[in-house]
């Protein structure tokens, strides 16, 4: 069964009481919101007259562009990642709890954190505070540090969606998506990154990469809309993207959003001084220069009021870094 703000509270009380959630006779639903805007799945803040709790299902396709097939199994992926943070207590204490996951209508409850905020707010304001930057660090790190099953999911079929996004379709000529709909001049910009054959051979080097199995835990989407704050808390979400990779991919999506942010590409070596574990400076430097590239001139827009002066420094920018 699937279900959405238009849903019968009467049906999705069934249906919580099916899956042995709501054991109280007399716990009743009396309201159901969106708790923020979510990208690839249904979100519901679920209120009751003894507690609440966020709802999160998955569905065959990206609940924002739903002609964008996903797999399902997605929430199974972010189970796994919970239980495998579980009795990490440095880093579970950033992430919800998990209170009740049911496979077979994909279904994962989590901890309702509060009146939190993602931290999309911060490409307005133009700057990240370098103590939340260091905190972000050390979760990532914490993260990594996780001991992940052997049998942890590949994630594959999502990490194939993903890859095409991130390393294929921002540098087609042709994609079907129109940049200066999003921006006038933001196409013309584009074109030479898409003509160029050297950038794009380094850039399929490293979306191999991204593809092959690691050894690290990742969050696998490591940037604001999955970074949370609730006054002096900082929070980590959505981690459906998460498989067994590299390290650097997590700090270079982290990085790049951080000079998106602040238009400062020494936030590369910040993240690098705050992270304690050793990782590879030169992939880390590619793995920004992708994301920012893709963040730009790709279909995953972000909230951002960047001028094209700044979109074409920023570019030059990220193509110095992959290719250097």
């Amino acid at each position: 069964m699937f279900i959405d703000l238009q849903t019968p509270r009467e049906d999705i009380k069934n249906l919580l009481q099916k899956i042995d959630f709501f054991n109280d006779i007399n716990e009743t639903i009396t309201h159901v919101t969106k708790p923020g805007e979510g990208n690839m799945n249904v979100v519901l803040r679920i209120e009751t007259n003894l507690r609440s709790f966020i709802l999160k299902q998955s569905r065959p396709f990206v609940q924002k562009y739903k002609d964008i097939q996903a797999p399902i199994e997605r929430i199974d992926v972010e189970f796994q990642f919970y239980s495998s943070i579980e009795n990490n207590i440095l880093v579970n204490k950033h992430f919800p709890k998990v209170l009740k996951y049911n496979a077979e209508h994909h279904l994962l409850i989590l901890e309702d954190l509060g009146k939190c905020e993602d931290m999309t707010s911060l490409y307005d304001a133009h700057k990240i505070d370098l103590n939340q930057l260091r905190l972000l660090a050390n979760i990532a790190a914490n993260i990594h540090n996780s001991k992940a099953p052997k049998n942890y999911p590949e994630n594959k079929a999502l990490r194939l969606l993903n890859h095409q996004h991130i390393f294929e379709l921002p540098f087609i000529e042709n994609n079907g998506f129109c940049l200066d709909d999003i921006q006038p001049g933001l196409e013309a910009l584009s074109i030479p990154y898409k003509k160029d054959t050297l950038l794009k051979e380094k850039i399929k080097e490293i979306g191999q990469q991204y593809l092959s199995k690691g050894t690290t835990l990742l969050h696998g989407d490591y940037y604001p809309a999955s970074w949370m704050t609730n006054k002096d808390s900082l929070y980590i979400i959505d981690p459906e993207f998460s498989f067994l990779g590299f390290p650097e991919f997590d700090l270079g999506v982290l990085a790049a959003h951080s000079i998106i942010i602040t238009k400062d590409e020494t936030f590369i070596s910040r993240i690098k001084d705050y992270y304690p574990n050793e990782i590879d400076k030169n992939l880390l430097a590619q793995i920004t220069g992708v994301e920012i590239i893709r963040r730009l001139i790709g279909l995953a827009q972000l909230p951002i009021s960047t001028s094209i002066k700044e979109k074409e420094a920023l570019l030059q920018l990220a193509h110095h870094l992959i290719m250097n």
